[in-house]
């Protein structure tokens, strides 16, 4: 169908606006496949800039037989035109009537339509159809029914517990998420392309310490990894966190600073469980899950107690380097006040 409507159209019009279908395809096609690195779609791309390199061929031959008409169609004019004249001198010539005037000569040429107006209102149209289609979507509502981005905002306006009023300055649960979940956070995990599927901010309180000591926690979930952020306001030191790790399964354990500060990196193995909804049963027991890298530094440069803790995982078991858990310390440390002296 499409096919017949555009053997319908005057060649002026239909072959401009093949040119500029082909060639926008063609140059998105070409920029997609590059992007994606796809051959498929680049092959395609390059039979639509060929298509499309024809027709201006075709366009070109035509402008020029237009301009310089050839001297064998020349010469056949000139013949017919000198055949005819004495035949229309032998006719009478009409007579005028009374209130008309001259009658139009047979032999006056019609009026030719300009092939390059035709071409560039066929360009022009074309080009706003292809601006709406491409620039619409960008100015349109979006969809309520699309899934809408990760926020911390969920669950901010709950209730803080009594560890965090008597707690001087600490951070909250959302305010330690938005530390956390920069625009930039995947390209600083080495997965620059990947989404974040879950965000949460939280405002717990440490466990064994009934509710007194607080412990605002921040998690940011991507394909790759996972990215978790706490703050710990207890008493402990980084020094006398090291000595306990020595009596502990963490491994791999180097001291070092970050902005100035005392600091330590570990690993030690998640937890892993499952709960089981459809039997009524409890699950299963608890397992050992990935292993985890974790830097932890404390919140003061003194080292008087406290310590906020990054840790990264991946449920491949994959760990990054690191120098992506510095590089996120560097981003998230200064949005966390240092504890005051007390």
């Amino acid at each position: 169908m499409l096919g017949f409507l555009l053997r319908l159209l005057p060649f002026w019009v239909r072959e401009p606006l093949l040119i500029a279908v082909g060639s926008v395809l063609g140059v998105r096609i070409m920029y997609l496949a590059v992007r994606d690195h796809d051959r498929v779609a680049a092959g395609l791309g390059v039979v639509f800039l060929v298509f499309t390199a024809i027709r201006v061929h075709a366009v070109i031959r035509a402008l020029r037989a237009r301009r310089n008409p050839s001297p064998t169609a020349s010469a056949d004019g000139a013949a017919v035109d000198a055949a005819a004249q004495p035949q229309a001198q032998a006719q009478p010539q009409p007579q005028a009537q009374a209130g008309t005037g001259p009658r139009p000569s047979p032999d006056t040429p019609e009026k030719e339509h300009n092939p390059w107006r035709q071409a560039v209102a066929a360009v022009a149209v074309f080009g706003a159809l292809a601006a709406a289609v491409w620039v619409g979507p960008r100015f349109m509502p979006s969809d309520d029914n699309a899934p809408q981005p990760a926020s911390c905002s969920d669950g901010a306006h709950e209730e803080l517990p009594k560890a965090y009023k008597d707690t001087p300055k600490p951070v909250t649960g959302e305010e330690l998420c938005k530390a956390l979940y920069r625009p930039d956070l995947a390209k600083l995990l080495g997965t620059p392309g990947e989404t974040a599927t879950t965000v949460s901010g939280t405002n717990n309180t440490a466990p064994l310490t009934d509710g007194k000591v607080a412990q605002p926690e921040a998690e940011v979930t991507f394909d790759t990894y996972t990215v978790n952020v706490s703050a710990t306001y207890n008493e402990l030191s980084i020094d006398q966190y090291v000595k306990l790790m020595k009596f502990g399964d963490e491994t791999d354990i180097k001291t070092l600073k970050v902005l100035g500060r005392p600091a330590v990196l570990s690993s030690d193995h998640t937890m892993k469980f499952e709960i089981n909804l459809g039997s009524g049963g409890s699950g299963g027991p608890v397992e050992q899950g990935p292993l985890a890298r974790t830097l932890s530094v404390a919140l003061d440069r003194n080292d008087r107690g406290g310590y906020c803790e990054i840790t990264v995982w991946s449920t491949s078991g994959a760990l990054p380097n690191d120098s992506v858990l510095l590089n996120i310390a560097e981003k998230v440390l200064p949005k966390i006040p240092e504890r005051p002296v007390r």
